[in-house]
C-alpha cells in the first residue's frame, strides 16, 4: 500500500500500486488532463509509471521546466516518426533536447530540401492531431539490437550494442514508429501542438569527423502558441541584429577563408575595440592590477608540467624550431606563473594581481566557428590573482563587485551566476577539489549571490564561477569567470615566504570579466543592434554641409569637436542633404549635424539624434558639452 507524499507535504495512501496519471486523477480531473509526466523521488518518469512503494511525487505539467523538456524530447521523436513515414529509407540516429528546442540526426541518400522540411512539419502536425498514444516497453539488449537491425536501423543497433548486455533497454512506441529512448515522453502525440522546424545542417555520426556525415534537422517546441510566436519573433529580431551582417553594414570587421576563425578589424571596428579595451584597462588599474605581457609561444615542456598538454592538447596549435616543440598559448595562466616565480615573493606582497590582454589561439573545429562568437584567435581580458587561502573570500568579493559594475556600464543588468564543479577528467585530489569548491561557495555566499551548480563542468584544474549576462533579446551569454586553483601553483612550483619563514604555495584565482574580447564585441553589436551608446560608438557624430559654401564652416565645427575628444566625421560630398541624412542614418550614428547658410551665419548646427529626433539648432559649445556629458555618463538605450 504505497503512501505518496505530495509537494505540499500532504500524504495520500493507496490500496495497490498506482500510476502517476491515476494519482493526478485522484487529486482532480484538471490536473489529470494537464499531467505530462511525474517526478518520483526526484526522478522524472512517464505519466504511466506505476508506483509500488512509499514515495515523494510531483505531477509535471507544461508549466514546469521539466514538462517543457519532455515536450521537446517527444517532439524530436515526432519529427523522426514523420521523416520515416515520408522517407522510409532514412535511418534515425539520435534526437536530444537542446536550448529552446531539439534536433534529430538522419542518414539519407540525398540532402533534405526546404520543401522536404515543410512536408515533414506538415506530417508532424497530422500525427499530432491523431493523438496517438505513446507506450514505453522494456527489452533485453540483444533483442533490441536484432529488432533494429531487422528494420534496417543500423545506427540505432550500433548505439544499443554499445550498452552493457545485462542492461534492460527502454523503447517507446507510437503508432508504427518505435525508437530507443530513456524517456520520459508525453502520454500521446496530441500534447504536441506548438512546434516549428528551423533548419537542416550537417553533423558527423557520434560527433567524429572521421565518421559518416548525417543531416541534422533542428526544431523548436513550446507549451503555448504565444510562447512559440514570441520565440520566432525573437529570432527575427536576432537576424536583424546578427553581428556578421552588421559588421559588414557598419564596416567594422570581416573574416575570410585564408585565416579561418581570425578577425580582420577595420578602422571603425578597431575604434570600438579600443573603447572597450581602454575602459577595461582603466578599471583594472584602479583595482590594483599590474598589466603584464607574456610570450605567444612557449616550450612544450612547460605545457606538460602545467597539465595542458595532457588535458588540452587537441585544442592547441603547435610548431617546431631547432628540434624543440612549442605550443601557441591557448591561455595565459602558465605564463603568469612564470612572472610570479621570477623573484622571491613574501606574504606581505600578496595578493598579487597580474592582468593581460592576452592573445590566445585555440584549434576549434572549423564547423564550430561562428563569426566573432567562436574564433580560433582571440584576446582575453585575463588576470590571475595570487593570494593566501585567507584572502580568497575578499578577492572573490572584490572581483564580483568589479564585474557587476563593468556589466552595468555596458548596459547589462540581468546577470545569472553558476558554479561549475569538478569534471571527470581533472588534476588534483578529491580533497583539493573539496577545498576549492567550498571556497567558491563561501565567496558567493559572502557576496550575497544565489547560484546554480553545474556538476562536471569545471576546468581540469579547478572549479569556476560563471557569470551569464542577458541581452536585449533575452538571450543568455556566459562571459565572466573566476576559477579557484590549488593545482597549477603546485605543478609549476609557485611559492612565497610565509610569516613563519616557511615556503607555501599561493592560491591562484583565474578571472576574466569580458572573456574573449572578440566574442564580447559580437554580443555588444547584437545587444545594441549596431546602435551603440555614445561612449562606445566608433563615430559619434557626422557634420554635413548643404552646399559648398559651408565647407569651411563644417571643418571648423568638426575640428572643435575633435579637439574636445569626440569622434567625428565630416561629409562634404556634393549630394543632396536628404541623401546624406538617409545614408548616415543607416550607419546608426548617435548624432547627425547639418550646417547650412543660416547655421553658418549664427554659429549654430542643426542637430538630429539617432532615430530621427530633431533637437533643433544648437551653438557649437552647447552641443559639445551635451555630447561630452553623454559620453561621461556612459548612457544609452537598447
Amino acid at each position: 500500500m504505497p503512501n505518496i507524499t505530495l509537494p505540499d507535504g500532504s500524504v495520500r495512501a493507496f490500496d495497490a500500486p498506482i500510476s502517476v496519471y491515476d494519482i493526478a486523477a485522484s487529486i482532480g480531473t484538471g490536473l489529470a488532463r494537464a499531467a505530462i509526466a511525474g517526478k518520483v523521488d526526484g526522478k522524472l518518469v512517464d505519466a504511466s509509471y506505476v508506483i509500488d512503494r512509499d514515495a515523494a511525487l510531483s505531477i509535471v505539467t507544461d508549466k514546469d521546466a521539466d514538462g517543457l523538456d519532455v515536450i521537446r524530447h517527444s517532439t524530436a521523436h515526432l519529427l523522426a516518426y514523420a521523416v520515416k513515414e515520408l522517407f522510409p529509407e532514412a535511418q534515425v540516429t539520435i534526437g536530444p533536447v537542446i536550448e529552446n528546442g531539439f534536433y534529430y540526426d538522419f542518414a539519407y541518400s540525398r540532402p533534405f530540401t526546404p520543401e522536404d522540411l515543410a512536408a515533414i512539419e506538415k506530417r508532424m502536425g497530422e500525427l499530432a492531431k491523431r493523438d496517438i498514444q505513446v507506450f514505453r516497453e522494456e527489452w533485453a539488449r540483444d533483442d533490441a539490437v536484432e529488432f533494429f537491425k531487422g528494420i534496417g536501423e543500423h545506427y540505432k543497433a550500433e548505439i544499443i550494442s554499445s550498452i552493457p548486455a545485462d542492461q534492460t533497454i527502454s523503447l517507446y512506441r507510437e503508432g508504427d514508429f518505435t525508437d530507443l529512448c530513456r524517456g520520459p515522453h508525453v502520454p500521446s502525440t496530441g500534447r504536441l501542438k506548438f512546434f516549428k522546424l528551423m533548419k537542416v545542417a550537417g553533423a558527423y555520426w557520434r560527433g567524429d569527423a572521421k565518421n559518416e556525415q548525417l543531416q541534422r534537422i533542428y526544431g523548436t517546441a513550446w507549451a503555448k502558441k504565444e510562447e512559440l510566436d514570441a520565440y520566432l519573433h525573437m529570432l527575427e529580431e536576432a537576424e536583424k541584429r546578427d553581428h556578421r551582417r552588421l559588421g559588414k553594414q557598419l564596416d567594422l570587421f570581416h573574416m575570410q577563408d585564408e585565416a579561418p576563425g581570425m578577425v580582420f578589424w577595420h578602422s571603425k571596428g578597431w575604434t570600438l575595440w579600443q573603447q572597450v579595451e581602454q575602459y577595461m584597462r582603466g578599471r583594472l588599474n584602479a583595482s590594483g592590477y599590474q598589466e603584464v605581457r607574456t610570450p605567444q609561444i612557449m616550450d612544450r615542456t612547460l605545457w606538460e608540467r602545467s597539465g595542458h598538454w595532457e588535458n588540452y592538447r587537441d585544442n592547441m596549435f603547435t610548431t617546431e624550431s631547432e628540434k624543440r616543440d612549442y605550443a601557441v598559448k591557448p591561455m595565459n595562466c602558465p605564463g603568469h606563473i612564470q612572472i610570479f616565480n621570477h623573484g622571491l615573493r613574501s606574504y606581505r606582497d600578496l595578493p598579487i594581481r597580474l592582468a593581460e590582454f592576452g592573445s590566445c589561439h585555440r584549434n576549434e573545429p572549423s564547423g564550430a566557428l561562428h563569426g566573432l562568437m567562436r574564433v580560433r584567435g582571440f584576446v582575453q581580458d585575463d588576470a590571475h590573482i595570487f593570494c593566501t587561502e585567507d584572502q580568497i573570500e575578499g578577492e572573490a568579493r572584490a572581483f564580483d563587485e568589479l564585474l557587476m559594475s563593468v556589466y552595468k556600464d555596458f548596459g547589462f543588468h540581468d546577470v545569472a551566476v553558476k558554479l561549475a564543479l569538478r569534471p571527470e577528467k581533472r588534476a588534483g585530489s578529491n580533497e583539493v577539489w573539496d577545498k576549492a569548491e567550498d571556497g567558491l561557495r563561501a565567496a558567493l555566499r559572502a557576496s550575497g549571490k544565489e547560484w546554480e551548480e553545474l556538476p562536471g563542468e569545471g576546468a581540469f584544474y579547478g572549479p569556476k564561477v560563471e557569470y551569464h549576462i542577458k541581452d536585449a533579446l533575452g538571450r543568455s551569454w556566459q562571459c565572466g569567470t573566476i576559477q579557484l586553483d590549488f593545482v597549477l601553483p603546485e605543478r609549476l612550483d609557485a611559492e612565497y615566504v610565509a610569516e613563519d619563514n616557511s615556503r607555501k604555495r599561493p592560491v591562484m584565482l583565474h578571472r576574466a570579466i569580458l572573456g574573449s574580447l572578440e566574442r564580447f564585441l559580437g554580443i555588444l553589436i547584437e545587444n545594441y543592434g549596431g546602435a551603440f551608446p555614445m561612449w562606445l560608438s566608433p563615430v559619434q557624430a557626422v557634420v554635413m554641409n548643404i552646399s559648398e559654401s559651408q565647407a569651411d564652416y563644417v571643418d571648423h565645427v568638426a575640428d572643435a569637436m575633435v579637439a574636445a575628444g569626440l569622434r567625428v566625421e565630416r561629409d562634404l560630398r556634393n549630394e543632396k542633404i536628404t541623401y546624406k541624412i538617409r545614408e548616415h542614418s543607416l550607419q546608426k550614428l548617435p548624432y547627425l549635424l547639418v550646417a547650412g547658410e543660416k547655421e553658418k551665419a549664427a554659429g549654430l548646427v542643426a542637430v538630429r539624434a539617432r532615430g530621427g529626433q530633431d533637437l533643433g539648432q544648437m551653438p557649437i559649445e552647447e552641443l559639445i558639452e551635451r555630447l561630452r556629458r553623454e559620453v561621461e555618463q556612459r548612457s544609452g538605450t537598447v
